[in-house]
């Protein structure tokens, strides 16, 4: 498995962790869990934007990554 490959399954894997966490901030009926869930919602939010920025690079420095 190449490095971007590696990358893109990592990204993919936490869309679907920022999802449950989405989901469990909504759902609960405490407080403090809701700002807790929705401060680690804001955190994957920025490493998804960053992991996004990573493959954009890894696809202009190898063009063999680019769509894969």
């Amino acid at each position: 498995m190449t490095v971007a490959s590696q990358v893109k399954q990592s990204l993919a894997s936490l869309k679907s962790i920022h999802a449950g966490l989405q989901q469990i901030a909504l759902s609960s009926t405490d407080d403090y869990a809701q700002r807790t869930f929705h401060e680690a919602v804001m955190v994957t939010e920025e490493i998804i934007a960053d992991l996004k920025k990573r493959i954009g690079q890894l696809e202009r420095e190898e063009p063999q990554y680019q769509g894969k």
